[in-house]
């Protein structure tokens, strides 16, 4: 195990970014750059005995920075949506910014994946990002002290994600990366083979804003208890696919082990498992073309997220799991994407 530490880059700001790259003794290797506290590359073994990247990027700091589509950032203070741009704490009120029509979406304008990060290597195989993001940044109240922490398996290919943040005030904390996965390497992503552990999705309303609803998934497309083509459903005269344009959701998930997706191209499986009570499913309607890694295009539905989260708007929804992180408690949650090759 080893870690390098190369340039990646500078900002319109002139600040330059680096990359951190954590390589196993297998060849494997995890990209990290302090910009957005990014997972930039995730080369892991395939079948044919070689190495795939398994999730979208691109090669510069100004492409980051100008980039569409959160592309493997740690997003927060806040995930996913929150409605009416809004929050009550306390007895008072919050506006936050309203960047995806009516609502805040992972942070607003910028988010922790459009911050630069402090970053600290912790031996052979993990890296730390971390930053004090000051009260009143996002429209959040409180000094949050906030930290999310990569280590790379030396056994096979693994990458575990650790968060951990404290605030001097009460204040809402649900963060989540936001990789976009192919583990076909060539843009097959609607081939890929999905299972969810979820009895139950959240229902959306227009904005792709939960309405209140845990709906079973029993007989509808959002059932992959059996496993199944991310593609096989999207495009099904269903409301739900109707209002996100294909897969947007969270799914109520029911243990740690939440979701495996595979690819019959390259042979790779990946195994989530998480301490988060959901998991956004995105078959990435929404991701303008634009270049990526190496000059690959990239586009709508190249790529799959399986975002683990709180679930979103919490904080507009009574019995939902609660965003709130009172004055001097810690939050720690942890997420981890195993590879595996298919026998």
């Amino acid at each position: 195990m080893s870690v390098s530490v190369r340039p990646f880059g500078s900002l319109s700001t002139g600040e330059a970014v680096k990359a951190y790259t954590i390589t196993n003794e297998l060849g494997a290797s995890c990209t990290l750059i302090d910009y957005g506290a990014a997972v930039q590359a995730l080369c892991v073994p395939n079948k044919d005995g070689g190495l795939t990247d398994v999730v979208l990027g691109y090669d510069s700091a100004a492409a980051y920075e100008t980039g569409h589509g959160h592309l493997g950032g740690m997003i927060g203070r806040v995930g996913n949506r929150i409605g009416g741009a809004r929050f009550s704490l306390n007895g008072k009120e919050y506006p936050l910014d309203k960047n995806n029509g009516e609502a805040c979406l992972h942070g607003g304008y910028t988010g922790y994946d459009h911050m630069m990060w402090n970053a600290e290597i912790l031996g052979e195989d993990a890296v730390r990002f971390s930053r004090l993001s000051p009260d009143g940044e996002q429209g959040f109240p409180g000094n949050l002290q906030v930290s999310v922490t990569y280590t790379f398996s030396g056994k096979g290919a693994a990458v575990n994600i650790e968060y951990d943040a404290v605030s001097d005030q009460d204040t809402l904390f649900a963060p989540t990366n936001h990789s976009y996965f192919d583990l076909s390497g060539c843009g097959r992503a609607m081939e890929q083979v999905l299972w969810l552990n979820a009895p139950r999705y959240l229902e959306i309303r227009e904005g792709i804003l939960p309405n209140g609803i845990a709906a079973p998934v029993d007989a509808t497309p959002f059932d992959f208890r059996t496993a199944k083509p991310v593609g096989q459903d999207v495009n099904a005269n269903h409301a739900q696919l109707r209002l996100a344009g294909g897969y947007d959701h969270n799914f109520c998930i029911i243990d740690p082990h939440c979701a495996a997706l595979e690819s019959a191209v390259t042979g790779i499986r990946m195994d989530v498992h998480t301490s988060m009570p959901g998991v956004q499913l995105y078959s990435g309607n929404g991701l303008k073309e634009q270049v990526g890694k190496g000059g690959v295009m990239m586009g709508d539905r190249g790529a799959v997220c399986l975002e683990t989260q709180l679930w979103p708007d919490g904080t507009n929804h009574w019995g939902f799991p609660s965003a709130v992180l009172h004055a001097g408690e810690q939050a720690h949650s942890v997420t981890t994407y195993s590879f595996s090759v298919i026998k």
